[in-house]
């Protein structure tokens, strides 16, 4: 597997680095399984002040870790500034909250003097994806760190930079070496570390196919694993909104990171009385955006990942227009340099249409209109997928009922869904995959809970 930056506003590689040997993967292995050894019997408290200095680091570098994320995926820099930020967050959180999470809680039983131990299990690997390419690495480092188990990663082969990056602040932190080591390995090398007896976890975000493949190595060696998977969230409209302010949530909510975002809103489903003033406000709401060069700060939409990325969804487009849907707004490439695709809406998109039940990985929106209430929730739950979701209304006492009957692992009413705060649990049901981070039970993905009795 080649690991390799090029840039997507130029198309131009900035640096190709070598893979690692079978003999670099099992010094990786023995390094992370010694210290797990050392760690099990160490305080948690021991942990918190290296945690503390990564995020410290990661403001203080916060410019220079930016620019790697553009050069690497192509994310607008105010957006990888925020990226950083909030990666230096959740370092924060989990070093302030990490030992209370994982104290001892007693149990009330017949059986005597009980409780339950939050144990560290062994090292924990993880494959991670390129859209957010630190903040879905410190989700996974940061609550195993402070619970003891060494964190081994394979990276997105097209952002290596920020691979390495991520490595080096864990290092200069003062933490071992092995408490976080990155591999530039191949599908091959990953089962044979799934496999490996010490890795006792595994940790995935990234599409359907990939989780499906991670997750049948992690169940065939009986391993534990969480699966942060696709998503095709739905932004339920209702129709007692302020329109234009409804639209421009909701362009923002769909064109954020070039909508690469598993928990972007991808279908907007709209009540039938505002459906069609909603569609001329969110057209309008969609003009707004500019491509350009993601380091200017006046562009506001920016280039795809990759000309692969661009290529598949202009793919994806065309065959759902070829199969009946109308396209609304935008569409096609832009005649630009570098992996951009211009912001579209589509509608009149029926069930037989292979564009109903997939997830558009970038500024594509679906437009579905609804008869009412239960009609929206009809249509919100025909997917194949749970991750998040979004309702827009002025009556919170409605939302909030209409929210407890989707089927995902997460709604928000008058906001887009969520990644901005580390106390919020993250994660989704059917092929969304399984499993929560962040928050306080996400630091629990990956221990030995045990109990320990005292028989009278």
């Amino acid at each position: 597997m080649a690991y390799v930056t090029t840039y997507p506003y130029t198309n131009k590689v900035v640096k190709k680095y070598d893979s690692m040997s079978d003999e670099d993967v099992d010094k990786a292995l023995n390094k992370a399984g010694t210290l797990y050894q050392s760690w099990k019997n160490e305080p948690v408290a021991s942990r918190k002040n290296y945690l503390e200095n990564v995020s410290k680091l990661m403001l203080k570098n916060c410019d220079s870790l930016a620019k790697t994320i553009v050069k690497d995926m192509g994310k607008l820099y105010t957006e990888a500034v925020a990226e950083v930020k909030l990666s230096a967050s959740i370092a924060k959180y989990y070093a302030d909250n990490g030992e209370k999470f994982l104290d001892p809680k007693p149990l009330l039983t017949g059986a005597g003097n009980s409780w339950i131990e939050n144990d560290p299990v062994g090292i924990i690997m993880c494959v991670e994806p390129w859209n957010f390419p630190y903040y879905q690495l410190m989700r996974v480092f940061a609550p195993n760190f402070m619970v003891g188990n060494p964190v081994m990663v394979k990276h997105a082969s097209n952002c290596p930079g920020c691979a390495l990056a991520f490595e080096n602040i864990i290092k200069e932190s003062g933490a071992p070496e092995a408490a976080y080591q990155n591999l530039f390995v191949s599908h091959a090398q990953i089962a044979k570390i799934i496999a490996d007896k010490r890795v006792q976890g595994v940790a995935l975000t990234g599409s359907e196919k990939a989780g499906t493949h991670i997750a049948a190595e992690a169940g065939k060696n009986l391993k534990k694993s969480t699966m942060e998977l696709g998503g095709n969230d739905v932004m339920v409209v209702l129709d007692d909104v302020d329109i234009k302010k409804a639209a421009k949530l909701a362009a923002y909510a769909r064109l954020w990171n070039a909508g690469q975002v598993c928990v972007s809103s991808k279908r907007y489903i709209v009540e039938k009385n505002i459906a069609g003033k909603f569609m001329d406000a969110l057209k309008a709401e969609f003009a707004k955006y500019k491509p350009g060069d993601p380091m200017d700060k006046n562009t506001t939409l920016a280039p795809l990942s990759s000309k692969g990325a661009q290529t598949k969804l202009d793919a994806q487009v065309n065959e759902a227009v070829n199969n009946g849907a109308k396209l609304e707004y935008g569409g096609g490439i832009p005649n630009l340099e570098g992996d951009f695709y211009n912001p579209t809406i589509l509608s009149n998109i029926s069930q037989d249409n292979p564009a109903y039940y997939e997830e558009f990985f970038g500024p594509v929106a679906q437009f579905y209109v609804a008869a009412d209430d239960e009609d929206a929730i009809r249509i919100a739950n025909d997917s194949n997928y749970g991750l998040g979701g979004s309702i827009v209304a002025k009556d919170h006492k409605r939302a909030a009922k209409m929210a407890s009957k989707i089927d995902t692992g997460m709604v928000f009413i008058n906001g887009i869904t969520q990644v901005a705060y580390p106390e919020l649990p993250f994660g989704g049901i059917k092929r969304s995959g399984y499993g929560r981070e962040l928050g306080p039970n996400g630091i629990k993905s990956f221990v030995n809970q045990k109990l320990i009795s005292i028989t009278k």
